[in-house]
């Protein structure tokens, strides 16, 4: 695929996370291309089961259930590289890590790579592969059954599996941010994988692609300044931002 599609493609995207529903001309206007191209790359997108086409507009998929890994791959791919160098450089050589599951995070570890001598927790067989060339890595991957869709395991021995530890940072992304704050995930696994990735760490870092801000899903818990760290190319309402400073969470738009 082309460059400049995948950059529009990640443009579509992330005008459609900042308004609830968007025509086609609408988007060729924002875009600067013809009608045609933007319907082109929409169609693509339908069929990738990230946008849902009716009457005219456009607007992104919100399913009980997140779609397959390899289309959540393309999806705001620039802005995950920007989240990726910013996490790169919150984190030192030698650094102690547990890393969650996700296409943000897989992101990071491949960014991670560069370090030397971290150890790294994992329950992502993504991730893991990411840092296989990492310079005197050390990993250790949860057990239990695969996930097959994802490559991840988020069940009861992956949450015991990152209670044996105590790491420096912790890097984990969540299903959606509901406009109040709240962290939102597809399911209660989800949840309890986050939360313990998150308790086994001195500093938890939240990365969260501008898609999932305003995303109302099915499991929620906690709020996004419950965290050290928000790594994400979203744009907060005030109120989060002002809650965020309250509870010391320091947010880093990319």
């Amino acid at each position: 695929m082309h460059r400049d599609v995948i950059q529009r493609r990640d443009a579509i995207i992330a005008l459609l996370s900042e308004n609830e529903m968007l025509s086609a001309m609408a988007l060729s206007f924002e875009l600067d291309v013809s009608v045609q191209t933007i319907r082109a790359n929409l169609r693509d997108l339908d069929e990738a089961g990230l946008v849902q086409r009716r009457n005219g507009t456009v607007r992104l998929r919100q399913p009980s259930e997140n779609i397959g890994y390899l289309p959540r791959e393309g999806i705001a791919r620039q802005e995950k590289q920007r989240i990726a160098l910013a996490v790169k450089n919150l984190i030192p050589d030698g650094a102690r890590l547990a890393l969650g599951t996700g296409t943000t995070v897989e992101t990071c570890a491949r960014f991670l790579a560069s370090h030397k001598d971290l150890f790294v927790a994992s329950n992502s067989i993504h991730a893991v592969c990411a840092l296989q060339h990492a310079p005197g890595v050390a990993v250790e991957l949860a057990g239990g059954a695969v996930r097959m869709r994802d490559l991840d395991m988020i069940g009861t021995p992956a949450i015991e599996f990152f209670s044996k530890f105590n790491v420096d940072y912790a890097v984990f992304s969540c299903g959606g941010l509901s406009e109040t704050g709240r962290v939102m995930d597809y399911n209660s696994d989800e949840v309890s994988a986050r939360k313990a990735i998150a308790n086994c760490s001195k500093n938890s870092i939240l990365v969260i692609d501008s898609t999932k801000n305003r995303l109302d899903l099915t499991c929620q818990t906690g709020n996004v300044w419950d965290f050290d760290v928000v790594v994400t190319g979203a744009t907060f309402s005030t109120a989060i931002l002002q809650s965020c400073a309250r509870h010391d969470c320091r947010v880093i738009q990319v």
